[in-house]
This record gives structure tokens, sequence and C-alpha cells, in this order.
């Protein structure tokens, strides 16, 4: 009798496990909306990724912050930066993840690419994940010789695995030696549902070769300017989304041969818009990269979802608003997974979407905080201004990119109550500053109310 309910027990275990979702985030360095063949661009080429929308969901309205660091925090912790931004370069740690609700959930947990978010050993594994591959975890990801700084993060690169140093002199390229990693971590990890947050390096500046350049030096140690190559930034970006979405192939390669592709829930996006140098051909028009700016240039991202057991009438076009604080809640509902103790909600999940090809997902604004500014949007109109809700200014969209400012006196009346309402939830969200940091980490944290206005170090 007990060896049948123990058969009973496993059984009823086994079931669980597999409707289990395995999950692979993958967020792209400084590649917007534009970027992306499917969403539009006319100049990068991304067959795997344009084959990953046809299959599953493309959303059009989803919005990160304009710079790293702060979308890295938002999307990790599910929490507006507002809360828990405390500088460049770090994530408070006494900030709870998804990676932390997953793995107590009982998932293998696996981050590779960027770091940028503490440099103590521990890190990774203290904010959730088992097993790290990393660029700027520990060290800068800069090397000097003979006077000269080279960046580190493609060819011959400085990372840190698991904590541990490492330094690659034999033509290895930091992309692939990451996807290899991921890679090995999903096949090793086949028989248990697992997490796997990629935040690519790719696409950001340096513009340099790849691999699958013309003109790739396995010889060198890295661009000894922050930009890279500005006498040909075009192709190179080109070159470099073009590798981006061979990495996301070669992992959607390793999930069928490892016999996991059905029930694996993929997720692409980017952690805000394309940097300033890149002028992309869209839907014929010009798209200049707006990095680190309030606009649509700045921070519109491509955002994807692709799961065959999951997704139900796939090959949708979505125009639902997401933000990166809805991750968190996605994540949780699909798997399982608990919210965070006392989390704030600042989210909205993205599983009614995904499960229900005719549900309706209602989310009237989005709120990105940086740096001491303010943008509160819907999908027609945006208002960007000041952390204490002056300088404030309405944009009206039509359609990605074509907005127009709006001075006070053309604003009609029922604009002049959208302006109202955002500064009303910029106001209220304004009280919220730091709220959720660590208090003894930082008892001097009122400090750190004061806006932000440090200019970021090159990343």
């Amino acid at each position: 009798m007990r060896r049948i309910l123990a058969l009973l027990f496993l059984t009823a275990f086994s079931i669980a496990h597999a409707e289990r979702p395995n999950i692979v985030l993958i967020m792209a360095d400084d590649m917007g909306y534009e970027a992306l063949a499917a969403n539009g661009g006319e100049s990068c080429k991304t067959p795997n990724l344009d084959k990953l929308a046809a299959g599953g969901i493309r959303f059009t309205n989803c919005f990160a912050n304009p710079l790293c660091t702060p979308s890295r925090a938002k999307i990790m912790t599910g929490q507006y930066n507002v809360r828990n931004y405390l500088k460049f370069g770090l994530l408070d740690r006494g900030q709870t993840t998804f990676a932390h609700q997953l793995k107590e959930a009982g998932y293998a947990t696996c981050i590779a690419g960027k770091w940028q978010l503490g440099k103590q050993n521990d890190a990774p594994q203290h904010f959730g994940f088992d097993e790290s591959c990393l660029w700027q975890h520990t060290r800068s990801g800069r090397s000097k010789q003979k006077g000269k700084t080279y960046d580190r993060r493609f060819v011959n690169p400085l990372l840190e695995i698991n904590g541990k140093e490492k330094e690659y002199l034999g033509g290895e390229y930091a992309p692939k030696i990451c996807t290899d990693f991921v890679c090995k971590f999903i096949d090793q990890n086949k028989t248990r549902p697992f997490l796997v947050y990629y935040p690519m390096i790719l696409t950001h500046c340096p513009f340099d070769p790849t691999p699958d350049s013309k003109d790739w030096d396995p010889k060198r140690l890295g661009s000894t300017t922050y930009k890279g190559d500005l006498n040909d930034p075009q192709r190179h970006f080109k070159d470099m989304v073009a590798y981006a979405d061979k990495m996301v192939g070669q992992i959607v390669k390793q999930l069928e041969s490892s016999g996991l592709r059905n029930n694996t829930l993929i997720m692409f996006t980017g952690d805000n818009g394309t940097d300033k140098p890149i002028v992309t051909p869209w839907n014929g028009t010009e798209v200049i990269g707006g990095k680190g700016t309030m606009t649509d240039r700045g921070t519109r991202v491509p955002m994807i979802a692709n799961w065959p057991l999951g997704i139900k009438k796939p090959g949708r076009v979505a125009d639902d608003l997401i933000e990166f604080v809805d991750l968190m809640p996605t994540l949780c509902e699909v798997t399982g997974a608990n919210l965070p103790t006392n989390h704030p909600g600042d989210g909205k999940s993205l599983a009614s979407v995904l499960n229900d090809g005719n549900a309706k997902r209602v989310k009237d604004w989005i709120y990105i905080w940086y740096r001491g500014k303010v943008m509160v949007r819907n999908k027609q109109y945006s208002l960007v201004a000041k952390a204490d809700g002056s300088d404030a200014s309405l944009t009206r969209y039509i359609g990605p990119f074509n907005g127009t400012n709006l001075p006070d006196s053309d604003l009609t009346a029922r604009e002049r109550e959208i302006k109202k309402q955002f500064l009303h939830t910029l106001s209220e969200l304004a009280k919220t500053r730091l709220t959720s940091v660590e208090k003894k980490m930082w008892p001097k944290a009122e400090d750190w109310k004061k806006p932000a206005t440090a200019a970021p170090s090159k990343n």
C-alpha cells in the first residue's frame, strides 16, 4: 500500500512539474524597438526573433527606463525605481528578486551576460541565482596596457564565472561564452524547472566587429574608445544585432535538443532605447537612437513572448501597455511562485494575455523614474516632469516615435484632464521615494532622496 501511495505521489509531482514552464528571459542591451525586423526595422536582420514573434505574441507598447542599471533593478525587483533605486551600478542588497521567488518555488536559476548591480563576489547568488557568468561583476570589465584602456566586454573578455575572475586571451567572444554557459545550464537542468535570465552584453557600444564580421580580429583586446569605430557604427551595429539574434537561435536549438522547447516561456526585450550614434530605417522613416532620453526613442523597447504549450492563438500582435515591473508578477503567476511579502504591486501580470487570446488586460498608465525625472504615459500621451512635478510637459503620440509636444494653450479639455491625472500619479508615487530600501544598510537613506544628478560612469 505504501508503495502504491508513493507511486501516486511521484506521479502527481511529475504532472505538477510538467505543467510548470521553464523560463528564459532575455534582455538585449541598447536595442530599441525599431531594431527588430518584426517591428518594422529595415536595416537589421533578426530571423530567429522574427520567428519567435510569428509563433508567439509580439507586443508593440513595452517601455523600459532610458538607461541600463535602472532597468535592471526594475525588472528584477518588480518595483518602480522611485522605491528602491540608489545609484548607478548598484542594487540594494535588501531587495527581493524574481530569482528568489522562483528558486523558493523549486526552480534552478541562472544568470549570464551583463551584471552591473554590485561588486561583491556573492552578489548574483545573494540575489537568487545558482549559477552566473557575467561581465562587469567584480571588475569594471576593462584593462590597461601601455597607457591605453581596453573595453573587454566582447573579444578576449574579462568575465566572472560564479564570482571567480577569468581572463580570456584565445580569441573568445563574450556573448558566445555567455550563450554556451546558458545552454549548458539548460541541458544540465532539463529534469527540473529552471529560470534563465540573460541580460545580454550585445548590442551596447563599443560598435565593434563580431566573429561573423568581415573585419573580425581575434587578437584584439577590445576597443580603446567608448563608442568603438565611429567611422562605421551602422554596419557594426547591424552585425551586433545579427549576432544577438544568432545567440537567441542557439538557445532555442538547445531547448529543442534537450526536449524542453514546448514548455519553455521565452521572453525577449531590451533594457532601453538604441544608442544615439545609430540611425535605423524603420517603416519608411528614420529613427535616431535616443538612449538616455525620456522619449519613445529612449524608452520604447521590443517585447516578444513565445511558449508553445502556454500561449493561445499564437501569431498575435498585442498593444497592451507593458513596463518592466510587470515581469515579476508574470513570472510568478505562470510558475506558481509567490510574490514577495509586502510587495507593492506596481506591476500587472501578463499571464491572462498569454493564456487567453481574447483576454483584455487593463493597465491605464506606466511610470518611469529616472535620475530626478519622471514620465507617466499611456498609449497616446506622455507626461515628462521633474520629480517634484515642475516643468511638466505633455506629448501626444500617433504611433511609435511620432510625438508632438503640446503647449498648455493648445490642450483640449480632455488633454488637460489627462495631464492633471498624470500629475496626481506622479505626486502620489513621489511619496514612496526609497520606502523599499534596506534601512539598516542605508542609515542615511534621507540623503538618497535628493534627486540623483550625477551622470553614470561609462558602462
